[in-house]
């Protein structure tokens, strides 16, 4: 299991940290690559589960470009890089193969089911793969969400981009390679892919005002937390709020249990408050049972958010937790300032796991 995944740095640096690493490999570098590009198609070739697509083999890839990208369903990084990979899917599908490996974060991102439901909503439409076992992670030598990496008719690793950003240079890479193997270079067009027009989760963050880290909120990787007496591994108690939130701090309120992952509220009534400086706020949670609703209310700045709500929000800040994914709560279309973020759940039985921003 990773340390830690891109949004952690990212959010953190803001824009002077767009991307992580970006590196095309050729001469002597895509020879010494040859033999580890060999085995990666071969991990991908040995998977057993597949959402929209039949099981795809090594040899089956063996002499067409692929183009891979790791992600899971809830990093709001990888999200927001869909439109390019689904528009370069469609462009180059004449010669590249386009493949997702979906590596799970949290244990309910392993459940086909959650993944299959999350890619039919977001519209995700070309190959993913499963790789709860992080297999293919390992033979790529992996460590962030999202990561792509291009390989060329013989299988080698010819480019790599850690992170969002840097797209029109990854376009540029699958043309080359596409060039190298002979392929079609594109259809509709030889100019790159200018900014595209994106929605909803995949709307680009705005880096320049983004302050706030990515929040774990359980005991593994909980940081910031306010509650007076900190954080107790797997024991129902009271959390309080205190009177006042530092920048990136958070507090509870109820009795909840933190779990080595989530933060589970075990009573009927209970928050979560949250002191940040973000256009976007985000909360990766879900209910504790598959079939269970949690009602919730949102305020910002002990307000209802009225034009500031997110996407799974009301005007007034009602909503419910359904699913366990990635929930949008906040959208400000205003000036960007420290502010209060509160979640009240008006049900027992949420499991929270992190906070993302944007």
């Amino acid at each position: 299991m990773p340390a830690t995944r891109d949004c952690d740095r990212r959010a953190f640096l803001g824009s002077a940290a767009m991307t992580l690493a970006a590196v095309e490999l050729g001469g002597l570098g895509v020879a010494a690559m040859s033999a580890g590009g060999s085995r990666q198609l071969t991990a991908l070739g040995g998977a057993t589960a597949w959402l929209n697509s039949p099981p795809l083999s090594a040899a089956s890839l063996t002499g067409k470009p692929v183009l891979v990208q790791f992600g899971t369903y809830t990093c709001i990084n990888w999200l927001r890089t869909l439109p390019y990979i689904r528009a370069w899917q469609q462009r180059y599908m004449a010669g590249l193969a386009v493949i997702g490996v979906h590596t799970p974060e949290f244990p309910f991102e392993k459940d086909a089911d959650n993944v299959r439901r999350a890619l039919q909503h977001l519209d995700v439409g070309f190959p993913q793969v499963l790789d709860n076992d992080f297999a293919i992670w390992r033979a790529f030598d992996n460590h962030f969400w999202p990561a792509l990496y291009l390989l060329d008719a013989r299988g080698r690793v010819r480019y790599h981009h850690f992170g969002e950003g840097e797209y029109e240079r990854s376009e540029r890479a699958i043309q080359r390679v596409l060039e190298d193997s002979g392929g079609t270079r594109a259809t509709g067009g030889d100019t790159l892919a200018a900014p595209l027009t994106a929605t909803g989760f995949e709307w680009p963050a705005d880096w320049q005002h983004l302050k706030s880290p990515e929040i774990y909120l359980g005991h593994d990787r909980g940081e910031g937390l306010a509650s007076p007496g900190g954080a107790s591994l797997a024991k129902r108690r009271a959390y309080t709020v205190p009177a006042r939130l530092e920048l990136n701090r958070w507090a509870l309120e109820g009795d909840w249990t933190i779990e080595r992952q989530p933060a589970m509220l075990d009573s009927a009534a209970g928050r979560i408050v949250c002191r940040f400086h973000a256009r976007d706020v985000h909360l990766v949670m879900g209910p504790a049972r598959r079939d269970a609703r949690v009602r919730f209310r949102v305020s910002i700045d002990g307000r209802p958010p009225g034009p500031a709500r997110g996407l799974d929000v009301e005007a007034d800040g009602t909503g419910v937790v359904t699913g366990q994914r990635l929930y949008q709560l906040i959208r400000q279309p205003g000036a960007i300032v420290d502010r209060s973020f509160e979640i009240a759940f008006l049900d027992a039985g949420v499991e929270a796991f992190a906070f993302t921003f944007g």
